[in-house]
């Protein structure tokens, strides 16, 4: 397969050369479309300039959203926000044509930078092992570790009643407890509101979490995926006051929990797990989900909700021919020596 390459430094003319592969329609992961990528780059990464590489033959597309880091260094196109970060591929079904697209992008890699970073790379569908297998026989000396952990629940065909048997019996006690008292209200909405948003910023506040990196861009995801049917925000009350929030999507089969809060002044009444336990019977019984992911993040928590851990992947790549490169290569090989012996 014939391959063209092209590199994009802004979004409009990415937008063009994509013509559509990048859209809702095309992408099936929230974190693989154009829109999610502008959104990021304009409210949260404002401050790099976007290198957007992509390899195209025929109808078969092939990307890496990226952004200038300093001294000839591409990094990811992503942050906290993402639960993973993978090249994007369009119309490209076969292995052999997904390693061909990235064959063509690592040259085209090494035109632009002598370094790349990219994190954090799934491997269940092997996007790092062939990120690494096509970069290295382009010519680039690639190392790999693991840089994080995503929770992951698979529904396998489950409903609510059955998933929830197989929970610790302190996480279902807990529930059964504090349920009975009636003393929390739930609400599960799919429709964004001016005033449940502010809820649910006015728990997060109040919450032991820090202080949101990019609000607006959350609140202009919480909008598009409202419009897109994919919204779940759930929000937990007691005595008409919000005391916990959760703001989740979910489409093409998968839920994702982008984030969940509670006021520490009402940790009694434990108001954060009843609204998880709703939401969970939500994306389940009534979305029909097939998986559910947790997103990054080893908190013990998480285990009580999941049942598979699958790890994430940072490849730092050098380019050889670039002299700056050669101290870099040689501490990495000599710690994977170490490390071998």
């Amino acid at each position: 397969m014939a391959v063209k390459c092209e590199y994009h430094d802004n979004f409009l003319t990415a937008q063009a050369a994509a013509a559509g592969a990048l859209d809702r329609e095309a992408q099936p992961c929230l974190f693989d479309r154009l829109d999610w990528l502008e959104s990021l780059h304009r409210i949260a990464l404002r401050d790099k300039t976007p290198a957007l590489l992509q390899a195209k033959g025929g109808d078969v597309q092939g990307w890496l959203p990226l952004m200038q880091a300093e001294g000839g260094h591409l990094v990811a196109l992503a942050n906290w926000y993402n639960f993973t970060w993978a090249p994007i591929f369009a119309n490209a079904d076969s292995v052999v044509e997904k390693l061909a697209l990235l064959r063509g992008l690592a040259g085209l890699a090494s035109k632009h930078a002598r370094r790349l970073t990219l994190a954090p790379l799934p491997d269940e569908d092997s996007s790092a092992s062939m990120v690494q297998a096509a970069f290295e026989a382009s010519g680039w000396s690639v190392f790999r570790e693991v840089c994080d952990q995503n929770h992951i629940l698979e529904v396998k065909g489950r409903s609510f009643d059955a998933y929830w048997e197989g929970r610790p019996s302190r996480l279902k006690n807990t529930v059964k407890r504090k349920g009975k008292t009636g003393a929390v209200t739930i609400r599960i909405e799919s429709e964004y509101g001016a005033e449940s948003w502010r809820d649910y910023e006015r728990v997060y506040a109040r919450s032991w979490k820090p202080e949101e990196g990019s609000p607006e861009f959350l609140r202009q995801i919480a909008e598009r995926e409202s419009v897109a049917g994919a919204l779940r925000l759930g929000l937990a009350y007691i005595d008409g006051k919000p005391v916990a929030a959760q703001f989740w999507t979910v489409e093409n089969g998968v839920a994702l929990i982008h984030k969940l809060a509670h006021d520490e002044r009402h940790m009694q009444a434990s108001p954060g797990t009843l609204l998880s336990a709703a939401l969970f019977q939500h994306v389940i019984d009534v979305d029909g989900a097939n998986s559910i992911d947790f997103g990054t993040g080893n908190d013990a928590y998480k285990a009580e909700w999941m049942e598979d851990v699958c790890e994430r992947y940072r490849l730092e790549m050098f380019w050889p021919n670039n002299p700056a490169n050669w101290p870099h290569i040689a501490i990495r090989k000599w710690r994977a020596y170490r490390a071998a012996n």
